[in-house]
Order: structure tokens, then sequence, then C-alpha cells
């Protein structure tokens, strides 16, 4: 029984598609002739119309999907290009502010370098620097080849950032005047007041949260104030006198108000330093 359904139906199909053809060549043949009456030419021509309408339809709408599919394809490839440009120019953002930090950095050596009269200057990089010790000690890339040599002084930007206190071929050990390791050797500092009087005393801390250094146990009557000058005493023989160091934060009274502690603002940035001055 089933088969025989779908048999009439196929059928059907074909004799309606046949019926179709027919009427599709009849209207047209009527409507090439000048002399058929205008009510038949009216009916062929919708027969027309209608039939290239039903073969039109599945046409336009393959077509459709194509161009739909097309136009996916091409708006993927776009903003895959569009990104990896994004991307590109996010590297190219970093790379010029590293650049415009360094030239700025540089600039400032070379300043400092003018001003180191006395000294031969020798400009090296950082090359590391521990998280466990970054305010203890780095390694730059300059060592005895280039003539340096223990205890020599470290400058960056405008002021002492350390001595040199190891000495390899190509590389240098140096200890941060902000070093807070118990085998450190202390800076000597002293610090002039407007009114030229002097405090001497040494470098006995360093306070992360405020990033200042520390000078404790000054018992001096000398009164000391905000922006007063502070630079190396040479006092012990291992750093040079007169280097700048940086100026007066803050002074306050120990817990027992019989000595004073002297905040001091590095000149350098201690926590940024990529180049550095050796001075021989």
């Amino acid at each position: 029984m089933q088969k025989f359904f779908s048999n009439r139906k196929l059928v059907i199909a074909i004799v309606v598609l046949i019926i179709s053809i027919g009427l599709m060549s009849v209207s047209v043949a009527i409507r090439n002739k000048r002399a058929t009456p205008p009510l038949i030419q009216q009916f062929g021509n919708d027969v027309a119309g209608a039939a290239s309408r039903v073969v039109a339809w599945p046409v336009n709408g393959l077509q459709s999907a194509t161009n739909s599919v097309s136009d996916l394809l091409n708006t993927y490839e776009e903003n895959q290009k569009l990104k990896k440009q994004v991307d590109q120019l996010a590297q190219a953002k970093v790379n010029a502010q590293t650049a415009s930090a360094e030239n700025k950095q540089l600039r400032k050596q070379l300043k400092l370098n003018e001003s180191l009269s006395d000294y031969t200057a020798v400009t090296a990089n950082v090359l590391t620097r521990t998280p466990s010790s970054w305010m203890n000690q780095l390694v730059i890339s300059k060592g005895a080849t280039a003539g340096i040599k223990k205890n020599m002084p470290v400058m960056s930007q405008t002021g002492l950032i350390g001595r040199i206190v190891e000495v390899n071929q190509t590389s240098s050990k140096v200890e941060l005047i902000s070093s807070t390791s118990s085998s450190a050797n202390k800076f000597a500092i002293e610090i002039t007041n407007k009114a030229g009087k002097t405090v001497n005393g040494i470098v006995s801390g360093y306070d992360k949260s405020s990033g200042t250094l520390e000078m404790g146990s000054v018992t001096s009557n000398v009164k000391l104030k905000k922006g007063d000058k502070v630079v190396t005493s040479g006092l012990g023989g291992i750093t040079p006198k007169g280097l700048y160091v940086g100026t007066v934060a803050s002074v306050k009274q120990d817990d027992y108000g019989l000595a004073s502690e002297v905040e001091i603002k590095p000149a350098a940035d201690l926590s940024d330093l990529t180049v550095v001055t050796v001075a021989e």
C-alpha cells in the first residue's frame, strides 16, 4: 500500500512538471505572436512569469546563502587581521615607553657625567637584580677590563646609589646605599644646614614604605630642617667625600627623646635602576 501511494505521488509530480513545461512553452509561443488576442497574451505572460519565479526562487536562495557564507568568511579574516594589528600596536607602545624611559635615564646620566669633573666616569647597564635582595645589591655590565675596582662609588641619575664590592672581568657587584644586610659597610654621610653647620652620621637603615634612608642616633644640637642637603663625608676611607646623596625629608626624636632620627629622600630612584655610572 505504501509503495502504491509513493508511486502515485511520483506520477502526479511528473504530470504536474510536464503540464508546467507545456504551459510555459505555449505561453512563450503565444506571447511572441503579435496577433494573439490581448487577454490570451496576458494569461500567457502571467503563466510564464509564475513559472520563472518558481524556478528562480531556489536559485536565488542558494545564491543568497553562498553570499552570506562568503561575507562571514571575509569578516572572520578581517577580524583576525585587525586583532593581529592591535597586538602589534600594543607591543609597539610598550617598546616606545621602554625606549622613552631609557632615553630619559641616559640624559640624566650624561648630565651627571658632565658634573663629575674629578672622576673618570664609566657608564654601565644593570644586568641582574634579584627580588630577594632588590634593595641590597645588583650586578652591572662593567668589570676589571673597563678599569672598575672595589670600593668605587656608583651613581645614578643625580645621586649616589652604592659602591663596588666585587669585581669580575666583565661584571661587578654593587652594594646599594639602601642595603639592610648585616654584613654591609655603612655609608658615612654628613648633613649641612642653611647656617652652614654640619652633622655627621651613617646610613643606619631604609624604610620601604616611605622609600627613605634613615640616619639614627643623632645627638648633635645642630638644627636640621627639611630640604637640607646630604652628601658623603668620606669618613672611614671607603667612599669619597662630597658625593650627593639626597635631602632631609623629616627630623624626629627617638622614643627616649635623647637623640634625633633623620629621614633622607634619596636623589636617585633606588627602586628603578637600569643605567648607572661608576666614578673612577
